[in-house]
């Protein structure tokens, strides 16, 4: 459950490889495959590999910023919401969304729990995803940011955090994945 008094758990490794403040550097080119990878899925009990999704449908990721199971980044905390009360729509559409967190699988499963997330959400505690995906990090966890992938896992559209563009909307995300069936 989301509260805001308790700290528990917010000093860790993670928090410390991340505090310094390192700015998106997204070098990743348009039209160019992503880096795979491979993550434990908490939602669904699984582990996920990305490029099983290349040549079957697109995919957007979700970089998220959630410092523990009970600390969300306040711009992060809404469009995780948004986003999982959209996911039908994604879904509707043939699109799959994958949030990435950089909590660890405990603390993912108990945000699957309390959220009620339907959209898979896979836990990178060592951020090796987040920096794969030169997203930036601050403050103790990496920055969200989020990509549309098309069928072949091509890049085709990226949204790094700025403070006055925080995350891009569900309905942006679903026009940029979307147009790919045009």
């Amino acid at each position: 459950m989301l509260t805001s008094n308790d700290f528990t758990g917010l000093l860790s490794d993670r928090f410390f490889r991340n505090f310094f403040p390192v700015p998106a550097s997204n070098e990743l080119l348009y039209g160019r495959v992503t880096p795979d990878f491979v993550l434990p899925n908490l939602t669904h009990g699984s582990t996920l590999q990305l490029s099983s999704y290349r040549g079957q449908q697109p995919v957007v990721l979700a970089f998220t910023r959630i410092f523990t199971e009970k600390q969300y980044c306040p711009f992060c905390f809404p469009h995780i919401k948004t986003l999982n009360d959209h996911y039908s729509a994604f879904r509707d559409r043939g699109i799959e969304v994958l949030m990435i967190t950089s909590t660890d699988e405990r603390q993912s499963a108990i945000v699957v729990q309390d959220l009620g997330l339907q959209m898979p959400l896979l836990s990178d505690p060592s951020c090796q995803v987040f920096r794969a995906y030169q997203t930036g990090q601050a403050l103790g966890a990496p920055l969200p940011a989020q990509f549309v992938l098309d069928r072949q896992g091509q890049l085709r559209f990226k949204h790094l955090f700025s403070f006055l563009d925080h995350n891009a909307s569900p309905e942006r995300l679903l026009e940029n994945a979307g147009a790919m069936f045009s």
